[in-house]
């Protein structure tokens, strides 16, 4: 009795448990990748930039089925020194369309010279059917212009100006006829070469007066 109980087969063993070690160390994500100095300059990028929203225009695209409509935006950006840059967007939303101006502004913007606070001379561009003519102003004046033409004037840094719209109205027309025309300025130098006149000429009445 007691030899058969000594010799009965062993029964199978229970399932062992699952142990739980020490996890390993943990891995960087990728908000280390980027140095936080980067991410200071954008900002004062974005923040050095005069950015204007001058005409948000609904449009309208005849489809099989009925029309589409998407937004048009005329954006302008400059540095308040001496820069500005144009741009249009078309999307079917506002805020994505003002973002492709906005790229498109900062992309395509140029040096505008000026002379104090002022234009170096006088100049007059047409643009389509829009005519613009800038004039300079003597210091104080202020900006003399519309809606459309002061923002691009403003935005370049020009605190004193005469300008004058002709022909068309077209909102985008005429900001195109602007920076044509501040794109069209020169220094008194290079004007007074290209006319064959002394520079004393080419300068503004007052700039001579001051010295």
């Amino acid at each position: 009795m007691d030899s058969a109980q000594t010799r009965r087969p062993a029964g199978p063993g229970g399932a062992g448990g699952r142990g739980r070690g020490p996890g390993g160390p943990g891995g960087q994500g990728n908000r280390g990748d980027r140095p936080r100095g980067d991410r200071r300059d954008e900002q004062q990028d974005k923040e050095q930039f005069d950015e204007r929203v001058i005409d948000i225009a609904r449009t309208a695209k005849v489809i099989k089925g009925g029309r589409r409509f998407a937004f048009r935006v005329v954006v302008v950006v400059g540095d308040n020194n001496g820069r500005v840059g144009l741009g249009v967007g078309k999307a079917r939303e506002v805020p994505e369309a003002i973002r492709k101006a906005l790229e498109r502004a900062k992309r395509s913007m140029i040096t505008v010279p000026i002379m104090g606070t002022t234009i170096p001379h006088e100049v007059n561009t047409r643009y389509s059917a829009a005519k613009v003519m800038l004039k300079p102003a003597a210091p104080g004046t202020g900006v003399i212009a519309g809606g459309s033409v002061r923002a691009v004037v403003e935005a370049a840094g020009i605190k004193d100006i005469l300008t004058k719209s002709l022909g068309s109205s077209n909102v985008l027309n005429v900001v195109q006829a602007t920076v044509q025309a501040l794109g069209e300025l020169k220094r008194p130098e290079v004007e007074a070469k290209r006319r064959g006149r002394p520079v004393s000429e080419v300068r503004p009445v007052w700039s001579k007066t001051n010295g």
